[in-house]
C-alpha cells in the first residue's frame, strides 16, 4: 500500500505578505514530516509537498485557514517511497516566470473552461487554441490541431505572442478585433497567467482549461477525447494517459527531457548522465560530475535506500530548457 501522498498546489492571489508565511509554513511542514517545494510571491502560492498523509492535509488546512487562500485547491498522487528529501519554502518575484511587470493574474485570468465542455469550445473554427507549455513537453502529447509556439521557457511566450499578433500572425486583429484564444497547460498555473497577459494586451474573449490537461485527462472518457500522445508530468511518472495511468517515458536525470524507447537506444544515451539532447552540450567537468552522481545512485539503490540526487524537480514551478 502506497504510504506517501502528494499534492501539487497553485493559486493566484494577491499576497503582499507572503514574507511573513515563510518561517510558520517551513516550521509546520517539518513538524508535521512533509517535504518538498513551495514558493510564495505577492502573486500567489505554487509548489508540490509530499509525506504521511495526515501531515500533508494538515499543511493543506493551515494554508486553507488564511481567507485569501481558502479556496486553494490541489492534485493528489501516491507513493511507495518518498518523492522528495528536504522541505523548502522559497520567496519568488512570481511563482511561475513569465516576466511581464504589471502582470496580475488573481484578478485579470481568463474564463475558466471545465474539461466537460473543451471539447465544444476549441471544435469552433475561430478559436485559435495554444498549447503554453514547452516544446519538449508538447512533443510528448497535446490536443488536435493545437498550436505550438515552440518556446523553450514559459517566460519566451511573450515575445512569441508579440510576433503573432503583428499584421498576418495567428493573433493579429482582424476588422479592429483580435481572436478568440484557448490556451491550455499541464495543471492550470501557466495558462492562467498566459490569459491575463492576452487580457492585459486588449484580447477580450480568452479562455483556459479548468484543472489543465491532468483534469482533463482524468474526467473525460477516451472515446471523447481529443488529446493525442502522453502529458509530459514534473514527477516520477514522466508521462502519463487518460485516466492518468502511467506512460512509457522514463527522464534524463542530466537534462530533464522526457526519453522513449528510441532515444534509450541511442550510444549516446547513458542513465544518469546524458542523452541524445544533451550528450554534445556537456563539458567534461558536467560530465564527470554527472557519472559520479550516477556512481552514488546506483550504490543507494544496491543499499535499497533512496539517494537525494534521484529526485524529480518539482511540478510545474519552471521547466528546464535543454
Amino acid at each position: 500500500m502506497s504510504r506517501y501522498l502528494t499534492a501539487a498546489l497553485y493559486r493566484f492571489v494577491e499576497l503582499p505578505d507572503h514574507a511573513r508565511l515563510q518561517l510558520p509554513l517551513l516550521t509546520l511542514c517539518r513538524e508535521q514530516g512533509v517535504k518538498g517545494t513551495l514558493l510564495l510571491a505577492n502573486e500567489g502560492i505554487n509548489g508540490t509537498i509530499a509525506g504521511p498523509a495526515p501531515g500533508v492535509r494538515a499543511v493543506l488546512a493551515w494554508l486553507r485557514s488564511d481567507p485569501r487562500l481558502a479556496h486553494l485547491e490541489h492534485k493528489e498522487s501516491w507513493a511507495d517511497a518518498p518523492p522528495f528529501h528536504r522541505m523548502k519554502v522559497r520567496l519568488k518575484a512570481e511563482i511561475v516566470s513569465l516576466r511581464v511587470p504589471g502582470l496580475r493574474p488573481a484578478l485579470t485570468a481568463g474564463q475558466y473552461v471545465p474539461p466537460q465542455q473543451w471539447n465544444a469550445l476549441i471544435a469552433q473554427d475561430d478559436v485559435v487554441l495554444i498549447d503554453t507549455r514547452n516544446d519538449y513537453e508538447v512533443a510528448v502529447g497535446s490536443f488536435r490541431d493545437a498550436v505550438n509556439p515552440q518556446t523553450c521557457t514559459f517566460s519566451d511566450l511573450p515575445q512569441w505572442v508579440e510576433q503573432q499578433s503583428q499584421p498576418g500572425g495567428l493573433l493579429a486583429a482582424k476588422d479592429g478585433k483580435r481572436p478568440r484564444v484557448a490556451m491550455f497547460c499541464t495543471g492550470g498555473i501557466r495558462c492562467e497567467k498566459s490569459t491575463a497577459m492576452l487580457r492585459m494586451r486588449g484580447f477580450e474573449e480568452v479562455y483556459h482549461l479548468q484543472g489543465g490537461i491532468l483534469e482533463y485527462l482524468e474526467t473525460v472518457a477516451p472515446q471523447e477525447s481529443q488529446w493525442q500522445g502522453q502529458c509530459f508530468v514534473f514527477d516520477e511518472r514522466v508521462s502519463v494517459g487518460h485516466g492518468l495511468a502511467p506512460g512509457n517515458l522514463r527522464l534524463c536525470r542530466s537534462c530533464r527531457r522526457p526519453l522513449d524507447a528510441h532515444a534509450m537506444a541511442s550510444p549516446q544515451y547513458e542513465e544518469g548522465v546524458s542523452c541524445p539532447h544533451c550528450h554534445a552540450s556537456l563539458t567534461p567537468q558536467r560530465r564527470r560530475a554527472l557519472v559520479e552522481r550516477q556512481r552514488q545512485v546506483m550504490l543507494a539503490r544496491a543499499r535499497g535506500t533512496a539517494h537525494i540526487a534521484a529526485e524529480m524537480p518539482v511540478p510545474q514551478i519552471k521547466a528546464r530548457s535543454p
